[in-house]
Formats: structure tokens, C-alpha cells, sequence
């Protein structure tokens, strides 16, 4: 057969099926119709909040305000201190574990591990497993906070704001818990910072110990010498061996004693300065962003793709049958081989 004939077979098969791939074109039509419409909507709220950095005071708010109004060339980060990351804090699974125990007292004290649980079991598809709510709070947490991981995201905008985005297929249950995340995150950010502050604080005191420890043993040191070294000429006068580089070693870690003593009244300041660092800008309220796939559009998809797949269900058999006939050609030559397939 050439492929003038074969083309001309395969449009006379199409034609005499058209009916039944028009068919398989509607169910599969009606068939992704039904699931678009099946398929929950998924409401997302974004909250946008502001630092309130206690330790760069004027300076920080308005660098921070010069940034969001752009103003600025560089963003600012949201946190000046570079130790501690506010979005890897925010999507850590410690934060995500601790929403996922707390408790939601406007829907009967549940807390949102039995929440994100009873909702992933009525949306989940029928060949997926449930979710068993566990019975100890350690196997509820992690579960639950691994369901909050993809529904939940927080980022950094170019402008220096903290953005938390969280999503659901229930609208009640968005915007308490985004306030949950939102609390979570200051006091946790909040708890690092007072840790810091005293580690800080400990170390300057430490390194003051240790300074004035060296500064005794210099004095030690020039007393000995004095008591050792000091002889009377016949003169009648006193002499002692010169303690030049003494003194000076003295007096170089006499400044760095001071300078440390500095350095812990300002380690002290912040300890005491911390305060909550976050305020909300824009709140996770209603309206929520809605997406839902469009049945229409499922639709015509699923149209499409029925007759694409009924036309090569029903033609696959002569498309068979020519290829075999190619290949013993091209293994036994030249000689005559039936290829002619019934329509």
C-alpha cells in the first residue's frame, strides 16, 4: 500500500466511525465537565506586614518607609540582623507544627491539625487514603503542619515587606488561621531576638572577665619586677629595669576592656528594647482571591482530547497492520506482500 492509499483508507475509516468518535468526544466532554464542577474552589488571603524593628528605632522605620514608598535603589531586608531569616522562620516546620496545635475556639476549640485533616478527607479523591486524625498531639502536629506546608507561603517583596499567603477550600477557616501564622511568627522571631540579645550580652561580659583577668596578671607581673629588679647604687639611688613594653601591653588591652564595656551596654540596651516585631498591614480578610477551574473550558478540553483519542483508537488497527507490512518489506525485499486491510 503507498501512503496515497493509506491515507485515503484511513479517511474512509474515519468517516464511516465519525459518529462513534464524535461520541467519544462528548463523554469525554461531559466527563472533565463533571469534575471541573466537582472540583472545590481554593481561597487565598494575603497579609502584608510591616517591621518594627526596636533596635534601629527612627533610623530603621524610616529607612524601612523610604524603602516601601521606593525610594530606595537597594530593598531593604526585613530584618537587619542577617542571623535571623524571617521567611525561613516563617515556613520552618517548628512555626508550621505550633499553628497546627493551636486551637480554634470559633469552631468548637478544634484545633487546625483536626481542621486541615477534616478538610483534605472530604476534598480527597476516591482512590486516595484518609487521614486518620492520630491520637498522640506529637504525630497530630507533624501531620498537620505537612498539610499546611503547601498551603501556606510567605516571601519577601522588593520593597522589604513580609508577605504571608495562606490557602484553603474553606473560607472559614483562612482568616483565623493566617492570624495564627501571623502571631506565630512574631512571637518566634521575637524569641530569637531575646536570644541573640543575651548570648550577646553574656559574650561582652565574658571578654570583660577575661580582659580585666589580663589586665591583674600585668599588674602582678609589674609588681614582681619591681620587687625583683630594684637595686641602690652606692649613690645612695634607686634604680629599676625599664618596664616600657609592659605598660603599653597594658594600656592595649585597657582599650579593648573598654571598648568591650561598650559593647555590653549596648548588648544590654537591646535586651531590653526587644518588642514585638510585626504590625499588619494589609489583613487576611474577606474578600478572599478565588480560583476554580472553568467547566467550560474543561469542557471543550475534554471534547478535544476524546476525538483525538477516538480517532486513534479506531485507525490504530489499520496503522498497525501498515506498519507490519513496512517492516516485512524491509526485511524479505522486494517481494510481494498483502497489504491491503479491510475497511
Amino acid at each position: 500500500m503507498t501512503n496515497k492509499e493509506l491515507i485515503k483508507t484511513l479517511f474512509l475509516r474515519v468517516a464511516k466511525l465519525k459518529f462513534l468518535i464524535l461520541a467519544t468526544g462528548l463523554l469525554f466532554a461531559v466527563a472533565m465537565y463533571i469534575y471541573a464542577k466537582r472540583t472545590p474552589a481554593v481561597y487565598a488571603s494575603k497579609a502584608t506586614v510591616f517591621p518594627l524593628n526596636a533596635g534601629n528605632d527612627n533610623s530603621g522605620a524610616t529607612s524601612a518607609l523610604t524603602s516601601m514608598l521606593g525610594l530606595s535603589e537597594t530593598p531593604k531586608s526585613f530584618s537587619q540582623e542577617a542571623s535571623i531569616n524571617i521567611v525561613e522562620l516563617a515556613q520552618s516546620r517548628n512555626t508550621r507544627e505550633a499553628v497546627a496545635m493551636s486551637r480554634l475556639p470559633e469552631m468548637g476549640n478544634r484545633t487546625v491539625a483536626e481542621k486541615m485533616i477534616e478538610i483534605y478527607n472530604k476534598n480527597k479523591s476516591f482512590l486516595t487514603a484518609s487521614i486518620p486524625v492520630p491520637s498522640d498531639s506529637a504525630s497530630l502536629a507533624a501531620t498537620g503542619g505537612n498539610l499546611l506546608k503547601d498551603d501556606f507561603i510567605a516571601k519577601i517583596t522588593k520593597n522589604g515587606i513580609l508577605e504571608i499567603n495562606f490557602s484553603s477550600t474553606e473560607k472559614s477557616i483562612i482568616t483565623p488561621v493566617s492570624y495564627i501564622f501571623i502571631d506565630k511568627i512574631s512571637e518566634f522571631y521575637k524569641e530569637l531576638k531575646i536570644k541573640k540579645a543575651k548570648l550577646d550580652y553574656e559574650f561582652t561580659l565574658g571578654k570583660i572577665d577575661s580582659l580585666d583577668a589580663v589586665l591583674n596578671g600585668y599588674d602582678r607581673k609589674a609588681v614582681r619586677m619591681a620587687n625583683t629588679t630594684l637595686f641602690v647604687a652606692p649613690e645612695k639611688i634607686q634604680y629599676q629595669i625599664p618596664k616600657e613594653n609592659l605598660v603599653n601591653e597594658k594600656d592595649r588591652v585597657l582599650r579593648q576592656r573598654d571598648a568591650s564595656a561598650n559593647n555590653r551596654e549596648e548588648a544590654l540596651w537591646r535586651l531590653q528594647k526587644v518588642t514585638p516585631i510585626i504590625a499588619v498591614l494589609d489583613r487576611p480578610d474577606p474578600p478572599f482571591d478565588e480560583k476554580k477551574p472553568s467547566a467550560l473550558i474543561f469542557a471543550a478540553g475534554g471534547f478535544i482530547t476524546g476525538l483525538l483519542l477516538g480517532t486513534l483508537l479506531f485507525i490504530s488497527g489499520i496503522l498497525y497492520r501498515y506498519l507490519v507490512a513496512e517492516i516485512k518489506k524491509a526485511i524479505f525485499g522486494n517481494e510481494e506482500v498483502a497489504t491491503t486491510p479491510a475497511n
